[in-house]
């Protein structure tokens, strides 16, 4: 990847790789002395999740989510042709950094239980992977945009819980990455 990266003719400046989704790659950049997470849309192959337009599906997700009323960083501009989001940058570590790292707070299991609600009386799921999630002074913020419609399955209770404490599921996760 380049040093800089353009957005509507807006330079950035890559400080590091944040992280590769299924979606896209996130950058933590740099802009007149500001941080900010740019996220590069690909098209690598999923085997286990379909898209369809992403960035169009980013946008209109995360406009779908403020509706929620949940945590998560504002989006600040978008470039549908070279496919780039520019947001907001919450700093703190990943929920899933913290279950590795054995200093998960029970109360950020109450957070993301709320969350669901919000999402769930929305008509929504959203991924609760925890690499998903950032803590910043004791919050958590969902800092993905993907969300989906509500079913039981992919729910916190049913899917997402399995990975916020070293389960099996956890661990096995953990020891391919």
């Amino acid at each position: 990847m380049q040093d800089t990266i353009f957005v509507n003719q807006k330079p950035y400046t890559v400080v590091r790789l944040l992280g590769h989704g299924k979606g896209g790659y996130s950058y933590l950049v740099e802009e007149n002395g500001c941080q900010y997470v740019l996220k590069q849309i690909h098209h690598e192959p999923c085997d286990y999740y379909s898209f369809g337009n992403k960035i169009e599906a980013e946008i209109n997700d995360y406009n779908r989510l403020l509706h929620t009323g949940i945590r998560l960083p504002q989006m600040l501009d978008f470039d549908i042709e070279n496919e780039r989001i520019v947001k907001e940058y919450i700093d703190g570590p990943t929920i899933y950094e913290l279950v590795k790292d054995d200093v998960m707070d029970d109360s950020y299991i109450v957070q993301v239980r709320e969350m669901a609600q919000m999402v769930h009386s929305a008509g929504l799921n959203i991924d609760f992977f925890p690499t998903n999630f950032v803590v910043a002074n004791g919050v958590i913020f969902y800092i993905d945009y993907e969300c989906n419609p509500y079913t039981d399955e992919w729910n916190f209770e049913n899917w997402g819980i399995k990975y916020w404490s070293k389960t099996k599921d956890f661990i096995e996760y953990m020891q391919k990455h």
